[in-house]
């Protein structure tokens, strides 16, 4: 069908937006896996401490806002009041035209974006990585191992995180497609 407002064809609409939904899709997944493993091994490592409670705070704190509200505070804050300080905009394209009229990705046009998009999925995965991380330390097969001499980093990594990471993985896949429908919103503050 045609749209209402331009009268062109909406699948012409779409694939033009599409390339920068999954570019940002896929930067704030990227994101969201690197910064939640982290901080979700971080918060098994140190259980009941203080990088714990920060991790679940900030957790708690992601989980219960909407990226488009994170999308506003992020361009209110570092791309409009610190702009001078960070040079992040607080709206452009992610494709541009250079001086030889070629279509260029403007990558500084990505940061603020993604970060708006991946603060949930960081909340989630730092959670799942760190109750799965705990439940993991506690089996039998990791005090084994612990008693047989490795080392702790070789027991953490080698055998912990290897089994912690199935529902990590499992959660990841769901949230990416999610983060593709519900980027439009931040694309529209963002006038991505």
């Amino acid at each position: 069908g045609r749209s209402y407002q331009t009268r062109r064809l909406v699948s012409e609409i779409l694939w033009e937006k599409i390339p920068a939904t999954f570019i940002l899709a896929t930067a704030a997944m990227i994101l969201a896996t690197i910064v939640g493993i982290l901080l979700g091994i971080l918060a098994a490592i140190y259980h009941n401490k203080w990088p714990d409670n920060v991790a679940v705070a900030f957790s708690v704190f992601g989980i219960s806002q909407p990226s488009y509200f994170s999308g506003i505070v992020l361009a209110l804050i570092f791309g409009f009041v610190l702009h001078d300080y960070t040079v992040l905009n607080h709206v452009g394209a992610l494709f541009e035209l250079n001086d030889l009229g070629d279509e260029v990705i403007i990558w500084s046009n990505l940061i603020l974006p993604t970060i708006a998009v991946g603060i949930r999925p960081i909340a989630i995965i730092t959670q799942l990585t760190r109750s799965s991380m705990l439940e993991v330390l506690s089996q039998d097969y990791i005090r084994t191992a612990k008693a047989t001499g490795l080392s702790y980093n070789a027991v953490l990594f080698k055998h912990a995180l290897r089994n912690a990471m199935n529902p990590v993985v499992t959660s990841i896949s769901g949230w990416y497609a999610s983060l593709i429908a519900g980027a439009y919103f931040v694309e529209i503050i963002f006038d991505f």
